[in-house]
């Protein structure tokens, strides 16, 4: 399989092909971003699964009779039952064999290159436009079997019921949203959380602003917990205030069970803050790098891995243009048309 599939080779020209997710990760790959190593699915790669496997026959048979108004509250339970059928249907299929194969060899690669039998990894949609929150992220997956059920649980995840309503309200089939995955080496974090290359309160591009917490930064994503604040000058990087929130919880892993979990945070870290000043530093350099790089503001997903020493800890997991305050608002992935030509599914070359 061609090399292309991996991050180190893709850019952001690839965007409409693997999805805004994969090319941009790899893009910071590219540019010397620390970016923890993996590898791409193109949306077409989602295509061929839906059609080589039936799946894609099977729901458009169940969605021709199909009618609800998306406008009106009391049909949208009728979108929750039909993403329950469809998802079934999407998560009893096997992956076509060839899909199949190239997926082992670089699930492969990537255990080779982290030393590790079967490297833990997250599974995350990739879309050819920014929508956060939109599809589904499934974390600490470990061994091919895992990797393969969760990437088509990742397809599965755009016919949950508000990606079927939010397309029903563009007007746009309800059947297919093609996607990428992004299957990336999983950060073991021991704090995580979001940035911005600017103020986002009044939108002063002078200013960074960071929010983290202990553990996984899906907390901090979802808008779980409270979060440490720091705002920095962006020429600087002095800390201009900080604000630090009593922390009760945190996501964490459990090897136990082999699962994520939500728990109490013990007494003595609640209020001692997630990153000392050399680790926010850090995170502020590198953000200034690639804002530079994409040329405007972003809004940028980072994590400390526990088990690498400073600085190589600092990772960089995603980053998308800032869309509140910068005037060049990316539009929405509903809103865009995505062209596969005559490109490969795996290869990225033209065939």
């Amino acid at each position: 399989m061609s090399d292309q599939w991996v991050f180190d080779e893709l850019g952001h020209e690839h965007k409409e092909l693997v999805g805004l997710k994969s090319a941009n990760l790899g893009e910071m790959r590219r540019a010397g971003i620390r970016v923890p190593p993996g590898f791409a699915l193109s949306l077409k790669a989602y295509e061929t699964f839906m059609k080589e496997t039936g799946a894609a026959e099977e729901i458009r048979r169940y969605l021709a009779p199909f009618a609800a108004d998306p406008n009106q509250h009391e049909d949208l339970v009728k979108y929750g039952k039909a993403s329950e059928v469809i998802r079934r249907i999407v998560e009893s299929k096997g992956m076509p064999e060839d899909l199949e194969r190239g997926i082992e060899q670089h699930y492969a690669d990537l255990c080779e290159k982290t030393g590790a039998r079967d490297v833990l990894v997250a599974t995350r949609s990739s879309g050819p436009a920014s929508h956060p929150g939109q599809y589904e992220t499934f974390l600490y997956v470990s061994g091919i079997s895992e990797v393969i059920k969760n990437i088509i649980k990742v397809w599965s995840s755009t016919f949950n019921q508000r990606s079927l309503i939010a397309r029903a309200r563009k007007g746009f089939p309800l059947e297919s949203d093609p996607i990428g995955v992004c299957v990336l080496k999983m950060v073991d974090a021991k704090a995580a959380g979001v940035l911005f290359t600017l103020n986002p309160v009044n939108g002063d591009p002078a200013k960074i602003s960071v929010g983290g917490n202990w553990g996984l930064g899906e907390a901090v994503v979802s808008g779980e917990v409270t979060n440490d604040q720091w705002l920095m000058d962006k020429v600087t990087l002095e800390i201009i205030d900080r604000v630090m929130a009593s922390k009760t919880k945190e996501y964490v892993f459990d090897p136990e069970n082999k699962m994520v979990i939500y728990k109490a945070i013990e007494a003595e870290r609640k209020t001692r803050p997630c990153l000392n000043d050399e680790e926010l530093s850090e995170l502020a350099r590198q953000a200034k790098r690639i804002e530079e790089h994409f040329g405007g503001p972003q809004d940028i997903e980072w994590a400390l891995d526990r088990d690498l020493p400073f600085p190589q800890n600092v990772l960089f997991v995603q980053a998308r243009p800032e869309t509140i305050w910068s005037k060049n608002q990316p539009k929405s992935i509903l809103e865009t048309k995505t062209q596969f030509g005559d490109y490969d599914i795996f290869s990225l070359v033209k065939k």
